[in-house]
């Protein structure tokens, strides 16, 4: 078990004692945390020991008076100290299986552990939860937790599982909402197995726990071209049937609760729905809602854009096939005499014509597609780009870099967007060009 510090924040208590990057915690009142979860709560003291092992290995004891709830200042370069639980499914979807070897070695880890499901929001399944998890969940009062359901008929969840365990939801929901414990649920819908009035069945089931349940997200499952069987794939009968259900849901609740992602629409061939649809956008980063802000900030920034730019210029942004297709509504909106605005629809070679989303574009893929064209300056979301602790490193899932992109041209520019929520980004670099 090893409790590094990646980073000290300024002005802190952790500052003024002298710690650093790489110092390692010991114990917090002789006891030694096995994640962020318990290290909060034994830092919750007026008077606290902090035991810690220098870099150069010297051990140095602090007998810390502060506030409270007066934080310490640490960031760690986990949230968890000790091992992180391991999936021990065999999920007939999931898409870490359907991945090429020679990605980054991160990218073929399944964690299913319900501290990362509350710390950063991953999803769990449940089926590795033993009984002192359980408790640990009640005694520190975990939530919200966040939860992969896909299905409430227990034969079924074991066949898409192929977990035995994976049967006995319904009684992990029944204690939660005996314990107040709240929770987000997900659904990776998988036609001829959990869709129509499968759907339906886990979905009336679900209105039981309405008094914890804080929202639940359907979305399409995603097959890659390395999946060596037969899947069928969501299509417009079953995007149209499923947005039906989900609403039909939400009525007989009188509560907005499910949603289906963005992709569904996009393969009905619906509009966007309103905002009102998604609540507080609490499935952002399933893909619940994104189109719908992004939309809603380029009309409201669109008017801030210049009405005209220095020098004639060309501005692309790459993208995947289901932004390319906003993006393209914009560019019709985006008129600034020496601009010329360009979509540039990547399609996904690495994973399969089938993979329609930006943050599963390669950096191959972005260069085969634009190693032909004249790029003066190039957009490049950051959600394509390996995620950090609070920011990104610039490399693609494919290890291929931001500068292998740069290198192309040396003429051209790239920039990187952070929020690809917003359009606020690319309003600023369009009226800076």
């Amino acid at each position: 078990m090893s409790i590094i510090i990646d980073n000290v924040i300024n002005d802190s208590i952790a500052a003024e004692l002298g710690l650093q990057k790489g110092d390692e915690v010991l114990s917090i009142n002789k006891q030694t945390p096995k994640d962020i979860i318990e290290y909060s709560y034994l830092i919750n003291e007026e008077i606290i020991e902090l035991l810690v092992k220098k870099t150069n290995g010297e051990l140095v004891e602090f007998e810390i008076e502060k506030e409270y709830y007066e934080d310490l200042g640490i960031i760690f370069t986990s949230a968890v100290f000790d091992s992180i639980k391991k999936c021990q499914n065999h999920c007939i979807f999931c898409f870490v299986d359907q991945q090429p070897k020679g990605l980054r070695k991160s990218l073929y880890v399944k964690d299913d552990d319900w501290r990362l499901s509350y710390i950063q929001g991953t999803y769990i399944t449940l089926t590795n939860l033993s009984e002192a998890d359980f408790k640990r969940i009640e005694k520190y009062h975990i939530s919200p937790l966040f939860i992969s359901i896909h299905t409430t008929n227990p034969k079924l969840r074991e066949k898409m599982t192929r977990n035995p365990k994976a049967g006995l939801i319904l009684d992990y929901l029944e204690r939660f909402k005996k314990n107040k414990i709240s929770f987000h649920g997900q659904i990776v819908l998988c036609p001829n197995y959990n869709d129509g009035s499968e759907l339906k069945r886990t979905l009336d089931d679900l209105k039981k726990f309405k008094s914890v349940l804080k929202s639940v997200a359907i979305v399409p499952v995603g097959i890659s071209k390395f999946r060596k069987e037969e899947f069928a794939r969501v299509d417009k009968k079953i995007a149209l049937e499923t947005i039906k259900l989900v609403n039909e849901f939400n009525l007989s609740i009188k509560k907005q609760i499910a949603m289906v992602s963005d992709e569904f629409f996009l393969i009905a061939n619906e509009k966007i729905p309103a905002k009102n649809y998604y609540g507080d956008f609490l499935q952002i980063e399933d893909g619940v809602g994104a189109i719908r802000l992004l939309i809603d900030s380029f009309n409201k920034e669109k008017k801030k854009l210049k009405k005209k730019i220095k020098e004639k210029t060309t501005l692309s942004i790459a993208t995947a096939k289901s932004a390319a297709k906003i993006f393209k509504e914009f560019q019709k909106e985006i008129k600034v005499e020496n601009l010329n605005f360009e979509v540039i629809e990547v399609k996904n070679r690495f994973f399969g014509s089938d993979i329609n989303v930006a943050g599963l574009i390669t950096g191959s893929d972005i260069i085969d597609t634009i190693k032909d064209k004249k790029i003066e300056n190039l957009i490049i979301p950051s959600v394509m780009l390996k995620k950090t602790a609070d920011n990104y490193e610039e490399v693609f899932l494919d290890g291929k870099t931001v500068d292998d992109i740069r290198n192309l041209n040396k003429n051209s520019k790239v920039f990187i967007i952070k929020d690809c929520y917003s359009f606020c980004e690319i309003l600023n670099i369009i009226n800076n060009l």
